[in-house]
């Protein structure tokens, strides 16, 4: 028997729709639980065959066991090694390598010492800082926010440099990020599963938690299969199962304003119930499809293009006025809107799971 292990923390409502969802389909061999850690030893195994994490960005100790079970076999959503290395100041940088658009973005020191430093730890950074170079170059209004936080804390709208020194010399230790502020026209949050199947939903973030997701939308269909290549395209750059994407559009061009969310929102309460079905749906169903694939003590983590064409030395390179990138469209399927009709996702490379019992595979993806 196949074990789908959810790890997760004060969320009530996916953990559980999700397992029930999984075990629902009655896939022979497979069965979802929450994952139960009772000891962690070196060379043991964890005795899951996939594990959807939803936690470890706030617990070192599940991060630390994940890259344990990853190393013993375990097909681990999202790669804890990467998820571990990447930042939004990264993501950006990534961003622009293939092509996609993204804010003028700036990386801040801290305004307060971290712990264990003195100033004869930073003798390699300018003091003061050229503050001006860099307000030239990302403009105001801007945005300032942390270099790899999410849920919107800390993150202050800045309208001229007078506000951005009082707005960050509240930051404490927090590494921030000065961003341009994309004056748009439609706002999209997407959630991405399997590099594959996209989600877009028209967002506004300016509202309250509960107001943010909208069911109508003005975009039209060329654009909204625009975004939904370029979210697919972005999460197989970076090798994400499990991400969500929030695009702004600026004179009908998309931009990538934060894309560094693998354990995204997923209150019903909040998204809404529609997309909280589809979610619920698709990773049960991907989730499936991994452990199907999953083959014991060896490596069943996804590993995004970026990384696999930097082992063989294929770095993306932009050039001015050409682009060349090794990432490849994508047929995205399903790409709708909170209006569509729901459906299971009919995978690429594999059927779906059916109600039905259906044989193991020793495929790999």
């Amino acid at each position: 028997m196949k074990k789908i292990g959810i790890l997760f923390g004060q969320e009530n409502s996916f953990p559980q729709a999700f397992i029930d969802r999984v075990n629902e389909k009655q896939i022979d061999g497979i069965t979802a639980e929450p994952v139960s850690i009772d000891k962690v030893i070196q060379g043991l195994p964890s005795g899951y065959a996939v594990v959807v994490d939803r936690i470890s960005q706030d617990v070192p100790f599940y991060r630390t066991w994940l890259k344990q079970a990853s190393l013993e076999g375990t097909a681990v959503i999202n790669n804890p090694f990467w998820w571990s290395a990447d930042d939004k100041f990264v993501n950006n940088e990534l961003a622009l390598r293939t092509g996609i658009q993204a804010p003028k973005t700036a990386l801040l020191p801290s305004r307060e010492l971290p712990l264990n430093t003195t100033d004869k730890s930073f003798r390699n950074l300018e003091y003061p800082f050229d503050w001006d170079a860099i307000f030239d170059h990302i403009g105001f209004p801007a945005y300032l926010k942390p270099y790899n936080g999410g849920g919107w804390k800390h993150v202050y709208r800045i309208y001229d440099r007078e506000e951005f020194f009082a707005q960050h010399a509240r930051t404490g230790q927090l590494v921030m990020m000065l961003q341009e502020e994309i004056k748009h026209e439609a706002y999209y949050r997407c959630y991405c599963i399997g590099g594959k199947y996209v989600r877009i939903i028209p967002y506004d973030p300016y509202q309250a938690d509960q107001q943010r997701y909208l069911t109508e939308d003005k975009g039209d269909s060329a654009l909204i299969t625009a975004i939904a290549d370029q979210v697919a395209q972005l999460n197989q750059y970076l090798g994400y199962d499990f991400n969500s994407v929030e695009i702004a559009i600026r004179n009908g061009v998309p931009y990538v304003i934060d894309f560094w969310n693998p354990a995204p929102e997923a209150d019903p309460n909040i998204i809404g119930q529609e997309n909280f079905e589809w979610l619920t749906e698709t990773a049960a169903s991907y989730a499936i499809l991994r452990a199907q694939q999953q083959t014991p003590g060896t490596d069943n983590l996804t590993w995004g293009k970026f990384l696999q064409h930097a082992v063989h030395g294929e770095q993306t390179v932009i050039v001015p006025g050409k682009k060349k990138t090794a990432a490849k469209k994508v047929a995205v399927s399903p790409a709708v809107t909170p209006n569509d009709a729901l459906s299971e996702p009919t995978l690429t490379k594999e059927p779906a799971p059916k109600k039905t019992p259906v044989k193991k595979t020793k495929k790999k993806e």
